[in-house]
C-alpha cells in the first residue's frame, strides 16, 4: 500500500497519535508511530537494534497491524495496559467478595481493557442467604451494579469500558437473563452470551426435561427445547443473548489440563480463565496478494510465512512490555504467555483472488490461509522456547495431546516435542473494525466487505460537517484498474447479498485453524423465518464453532441491512403521512402552539432533594394521533433551576420539530451521576436526569409514541435496544441506501454490527474496542 486515505489519517490522528496531555502532537508523521511501536517491542530482545527496523518495516506496509491499545500506547511510557482482553476472577457468592471484584473490573477498565464476566457462582434471586436470614436478589442485580460502575467510569473520562456477562444454561435465573435487554437502557454496557452445554444440545435435540440448578440443588425444570426457543426468540428480536458452546470451548482448549474456562471477552473472540489475559494482533492478507484480479492471483505465502513468525515475537514481547491492572493479570499472563494473532482483509484479499466469499473455493482458500498461519505461528513460538524458554506452565505430557497440536504438522509437533513451546495458545481472529479502517479500509477481520462505497460525514475543526467518500480497498483498486463503468465481477459480495450459510460455513472454516475462536456477526436477513434462523445457530454447532452471534435488522434492533434501491428524499415541507409510523412526522418547521394543548403532569421525589419535581408533557394533535410539543420542569428547589430551564427549552425545540424522538429518552437515561443514583419504587436509577427519561418514557408509551412490552398476540417484542439508537437517517451506500443506527460517540448515522461488535462507518468507534 503505497498511499494511505484520508479517513485512515483521521483514524491515525484520532485513535493512534501519541499527543501530549495539551493535544499536542508528539508522533509527528504515521512513520513516527510505527518508529514508536516497533522501537517499544523490540526492547525485550537481546538485540533490539536488529529486531526493530524489521517489525517497522511490516507496521510501515500495513501487513501486520497490531491492535489499537498496542498501536495508542506502546512506547509512550502511560500507565495503560497493552492488553485487549481480560477476563475477571471467580465471582464467590459473598457480598464482600462481589464488590471485591467490582473494584478489580473498575481498575482494569480505568486502563482501557475489555472484560468478561462468568455471573453463574452467583445464587439466584429468592434463594435464601443464610447469613442474614434474607432472599438473594440473583446475578442479574449485581449485573446492574457492573453496568453503573462502567458508566460512572466513562463518566469520568476514562476510556469506554466494554463488558461480557455470560451464565449458564442450567442457573435458576436463566430465563430472566435471556430477556434482561428487553428493559430500555437495561445493561447496555454488557454483551450477554449464554454458556450452551453439550448435554443441553442433546436436550433439545430430544425435547427433554432440563433442571435448573445451583449449587446441587435443583430448582426447578423447564422443556429444554423451550428454553432454547426462548433464547432464540430473544436473540431473533434484539440480538442478544449469543450462545458460547463452552463443552467445546474446554475440550478444545490446549490448556484443559491446568485451567477451566466459563467467560469470554467482550467480543467472545477470547475464551479466558479467571484473570485470563490475552493481547490482540492481525495480519492484513489483503496486503499480501499478487497479481491481484489476474487469472493467476494468489497470496504471498512465502512472506505470510515470513510475516506470521515475525508476528509472533512481536506479539510475545508484549507480554513483557505491557503493564496490567492487576497482579493476578500479570502472573496470568506471565505464567502461560497467551497471545491472539488473527487476520483481517480476508473477504479483500479473497475479491483480489477472484473469489466469491462464502463459496466452496473462498472455504478452501481460508483453510489453506489460516493453516499456513496456525503452523508457522505454532513453529515459530517453538523456536521462540528454544530461544527464550517454553512458557512456565507447559506440560510435556499433557500439552501434545491437546486437539489443536495434534493437528499441526508433523515437524511442527517434533519442534514442540523438543524445545516446549513459548506461547500456549496463539490464534485468534478478533474484532479489526477501526485498524482496518487504517489500514486503507480494508474489510474488517473475516467479515465479508459491509459496502463497497458509502459517504461518510465529518465534523470539521469550525463545528461544520461536511461529507467524503469512503471505499472499500480492493473496490478501490478495481476502480483504478477497469474504470468507474466496467461491471463487477460476481466475486464482488457483500454483506447484504450473503445467505446466513454462507456466513456460517466462513466461520466454521476459520475456527477448524483458530485455536481460541472468533468474532463474527453472521447477519441475516429482516424477513428470515423464525425456524430457519434457529437453524443457523444449529448449523454453528454442527459444523463446530464454539459460538454464535447473529444480527438480523427489524423494529428493535435497527434496518442495518435493509438495503433499497436510491430514491429521492421528500420535501422536508412535505405533510406528514398519517399513516406513518409513531415518530415519523418530521417537519422542517416547527407549528404554531395551539392556544390549549392536551397534557399531563407527573411528580418525581427525587431522594435528595427536600422537594418534589413536577414535569409536565403537553402534546399536539396531528393527523388523529398525539405526539409531544413541550416540557416544563418545575420545583420550590431552586438549586437545579438553570439546567432543567435549559433542558426543558432544549427538548421542547426537538418534540417541536417532530420526527423520532425517542432517542431523547434514550440519552437522559443513559446519564450517570458520579455521586451515585438512587433507589425509587424498587429499581436503581443512575442520577435525576435518568429519572426524568423514565417519566417521559413513560409518557411517550402512554400516547403511542414507544411501544410497550407485549403484543396483540402474545409474542413477545423489545422496546428499541438501548444500543440501538433510533432515529437513524439513511447513508448513501453507492448507488443504494441503508438505514444505519446512530452512533452513541459522534452522532452520525453510521452504525453497523459486524464481528459480533457495533461499529460506526463514520468516526470509527468501535463498542468493544
Amino acid at each position: 500500500m503505497t498511499g494511505i486515505a484520508t479517513i485512515s489519517q483521521r483514524i491515525w490522528d484520532m485513535k493512534y497519535r501519541f499527543k501530549s496531555a495539551a493535544g499536542d502532537p508528539i508522533d509527528q508523521t504515521i512513520a513516527d508511530t510505527w518508529r514508536r511501536v516497533a522501537t517499544a517491542l523490540a526492547a525485550p530482545e537481546s538485540d533490539p537494534q536488529v529486531w526493530a527496523p524489521r517489525f517497522e518495516r511490516a507496521l510501515s506496509r500495513f501487513e501486520f497491524l497490531p491492535a489499537g491499545r498496542i498501536l495508542a500506547g506502546a512506547g509512550t511510557g502511560r500507565t495503560v495496559t497493552l492488553f485487549n482482553c481480560f477476563v475477571m476472577g471467580r465471582i464467590e457468592d459473598d457480598l464482600g467478595a462481589i464488590f471485591a471484584h467490582l473494584r478489580e473490573a473498575a481498575l482494569t477498565m480505568q486502563q482501557g481493557g475489555g472484560i468478561g464476566y462468568d455471573f453463574s457462582t452467583l445464587r439466584p434471586k429468592g434463594a435464601l442467604v443464610k447469613g442474614v436470614g434474607a432472599d438473594a436478589s440473583g446475578p442479574l442485580s449485581f449485573m446492574d451494579v457492573w453496568d453503573s460502575m462502567c458508566r460512572t467510569i466513562m463518566s469520568a473520562g476514562a476510556r469506554r469500558g466494554a463488558m461480557m456477562a455470560t451464565l449458564r444454561c442450567d442457573h435458576p435465573d436463566i430465563e430472566d437473563f435471556i430477556d434482561a435487554k428487553r428493559e430500555p437502557g437495561r445493561l447496555r454496557m454488557f454483551n450477554l452470551s449464554v454458556l450452551v452445554t453439550d448435554a443441553f444440545m442433546d436436550a433439545v435435540r430430544e425435547d427433554r426435561p432440563w433442571p435448573l440448578v445451583f449449587d446441587g440443588q435443583v430448582h426447578r425444570e423447564v422443556r429444554a427445547r423451550g428454553l432454547w426457543d426462548r433464547i432464540m426468540q430473544a436473540t431473533y428480536a434484539y440480538a442478544e443473548p449469543g450462545v458460547i458452546f463452552i463443552d467445546r470451548v474446554n475440550g478444545q482448549n490446549n490448556l484443559n489440563y491446568c485451567e477451566s474456562i466459563s467467560a469470554t471477552n467482550p467480543c467472545g473472540e477470547q475464551p479466558l480463565p479467571p484473570y485470563g489475559a490475552c493481547l490482540l494482533g492481525s495480519i492484513n492478507l489483503a496486503a499480501l496478494v499478487i497479481d491481484p484480479f489476474e487469472e493467476t492471483a494468489r497470496l504471498d505465502t512465502d512472506r505470510l510465512k515470513e510475516l506470521t513468525a515475525l508476528a509472533v515475537r512481536m506479539m510475545d514481547n508484549v507480554v513483557d512490555a505491557s503493564r496490567f491492572p492487576l497482579e493476578p493479570q500479570a502472573q496470568e499472563a506471565h505464567a502461560k504467555r497467551r497471545i491472539g494473532l488473527g487476520v483481517t482483509g480476508l473477504a479483500d484479499a479473497l475479491i483480489l483472488c477472484r473469489t466469491r466469499y462464502g463459496g466452496e473455493a473462498a472455504v478452501a482458500l481460508t483453510e489453506s490461509w489460516l493453516k499456513t498461519i496456525r503452523n508457522e505461528a505454532y513453529r515459530a513460538s517453538a523456536l521462540l522456547a528454544a530461544e527464550k524458554g517454553a512458557f512456565p506452565l507447559f506440560d510435556r505430557d499433557a500439552y501434545p495431546n491437546a486437539p489443536m497440536v495434534r493437528g499441526l504438522d508433523e515437524d511442527v509437533r517434533a519442534l514442540i516435542a523438543e524445545h516446549g513451546i513459548r506461547n500456549a495458545l496463539l490464534t485468534s481472529i478478533a474484532p479489526t473494525g477501526t485498524i482496518s479502517l487504517f489500514a486503507d479500509n480494508v474489510s474488517s477481520g473475516i467479515e465479508p466487505v459491509f459496502s463497497y462505497s458509502y459517504e461518510r460525514t465529518v465534523l470539521m475543526p469550525d463545528g461544520t460537517r461536511r461529507t467524503e467518500e469512503v471505499s472499500d480497498h480492493a473496490y478501490r483498486l478495481f476502480r483504478a484498474r477497469f474504470g468507474d463503468e466496467a461491471p463487477l465481477p460476481d466475486w464482488f459480495v457483500d454483506a447484504q447479498s450473503l445467505t446466513p450459510a454462507e456466513h456460517v460455513v466462513m466461520q466454521a472454516a476459520a475456527q477448524r485453524h483458530v485455536d481460541s475462536s472468533i468474532s463474527k456477526t453472521i447477519n441475516c436477513p429482516e424477513d428470515l423465518p423464525f425456524d430457519a434462523f434457529k437453524d443457523v445457530y444449529w448449523q454453528a454447532y454442527e459444523l463446530g464453532c464454539k459460538g454464535c452471534t447473529t444480527y438480523r435488522p427489524n423494529a428493535v434492533t435497527g434496518s442495518v441491512l435493509s438495503v433499497k434501491k436510491e430514491a429521492a428524499a421528500p420535501s422536508p415541507t412535505q405533510a406528514a403521512d398519517p399513516t406513518a409510523a409513531p415518530g415519523a412526522m418530521a417537519s422542517s418547521k416547527p407549528p404554531d402552539r395551539p392556544e390549549t394543548l392536551p397534557g399531563e403532569t407527573y411528580k418525581v421525589r427525587w431522594p435528595d432533594s427536600d422537594h418534589a419535581m413536577y414535569i409536565t408533557i403537553n402534546d399536539i394533535v396531528e393527523n388523529g394521533r398525539r405526539r409531544p410539543f413541550e416540557v416544563f420542569i418545575n420545583s420550590k428547589n431552586m438549586e437545579h433551576y438553570a439546567w432543567t430551564v435549559a433542558l426543558t427549552r432544549m427538548i421542547s425545540a426537538v418534540f417541536r420539530r417532530g420526527g423520532e424522538v425517542g432517542f431523547v429518552v434514550e440519552e437522559l437515561k443513559a446519564v450517570f451521576d458520579p455521586r451515585g443514583g438512587a433507589w425509587m419504587q424498587g429499581r436503581y436509577v443512575p442520577s435525576l436526569l435518568a429519572a426524568i427519561g423514565d417519566v417521559i418514557e413513560r409518557h411517550l408509551k402512554a400516547i403511542g409514541m414507544l411501544p410497550d412490552d407485549g403484543t396483540a398476540d402474545g409474542t413477545p417484542t423489545a422496546p428499541p435496544s438501548a444500543d440501538a439508537a433510533p432515529g437513524s437517517a439513511p447513508v448513501v451506500i453507492g448507488t443504494e441506501s441503508a438505514n444505519l443506527r446512530q452512533c452513541p460517540k459522534c452522532g452520525q448515522p453510521g452504525l453497523i454490527r459486524q464481528e459480533g461488535c457495533d461499529s460506526c462507518l463514520n468516526c470509527g468507534y468501535s463498542k468493544c474496542a
